[in-house]
């Protein structure tokens, strides 16, 4: 039986690395593509986001009651919102003792703003340009640091909820972050600081981050992100829930055992 545990540990161990590293290997595929499209100026995709791009300018130059809620909600999404949020995170975690765990949000939070600026400064694309602006940006275009952000951040706050809650909560809490993510980045296209391209990209390169600096965790320290969120899970639950035991029959998951420990 422990032989058996042993190996059904390890192969689940090397399926969460095969499914980050598919992640980062997917999305940097997808993001070089794009990349060279854009480099390369390809007809197709610079006339989709010159259209796109126009034809919500003109609707915010004509509706400044609406590009002022747009703003609103695309500052409320900025990159500083996205990064306190992270690092409220890791400083959470940090303190109940989930020290792997809040070295992974504070990683993928750093990771993304590294990862943000060095992309742009390789790439080195233009914003969008028009002679009556509604917002204005400063730096490079590609990619977007709005949608990147956005994406690393609701995909590490959800990643952190996913196993405290039920079936229910984790739709809720998936469209959510997925309807946060698609607004914030769409604010940016309609203010006209971005292209389509750009979004796109953010949201690529966040899936890069989130999946190399996760593989990266777990090869350095096997297992631990998995027993500090069962030890935050344990942490965490309502008092009542540490008092009456499962109903008979029902056996203990794996999320609900913790010894006390980190090892």
């Amino acid at each position: 039986m422990h032989l058996t545990n042993s190996w059904t540990s390890v192969t689940a161990r090397h399926r969460r690395l095969l499914r980050d590293a598919a992640l980062a290997l997917g999305c940097t595929g997808l993001f070089g593509l794009l990349a060279a499209l854009v480099t390369g100026h390809w007809h197709p995709l610079e006339r989709f986001d010159q259209v796109w791009s126009g034809e919500l300018h003109v609707y915010a130059r004509d509706h400044r009651i609406w590009t002022a809620a747009v703003q609103t909600l695309s500052d409320i999404g900025g990159t500083v919102t996205m990064r306190v949020l992270l690092a409220i995170a890791a400083g959470w975690l940090w303190l109940v003792g989930a020290r792997v765990l809040a070295g992974w949000v504070a990683a993928c939070a750093l990771a993304g703003w590294g990862a943000q600026w060095a992309l742009k400064a390789a790439v080195d694309r233009r914003r969008p340009s028009f002679n009556d602006p509604v917002s204005h940006a400063d730096g490079s275009s590609f990619p977007s640091g709005h949608a990147m952000a956005s994406a690393i951040t609701c995909a590490v706050l959800v990643g952190l909820l996913w196993y405290r809650v039920q079936r229910r909560g984790r739709i809720a809490a998936c469209s959510v972050a997925g309807a946060t993510v698609l607004t914030i980045g769409w604010t940016r296209i309609a203010l006209g600081v971005h292209w389509p391209s750009d979004v796109v990209a953010g949201w690529l390169a966040a899936g890069i981050v989130l999946g190399a600096v996760t593989a990266l965790t777990e090869l350095w320290r096997p297992r631990a992100l998995a027993r500090d969120v069962r030890k935050v899970n344990w942490l965490t639950r309502p008092r009542v829930q540490r008092v009456f035991a499962p109903p008979v029959g029902q056996p203990l998951g794996e999320d609900d055992r913790f010894d006390g420990s980190v090892r």
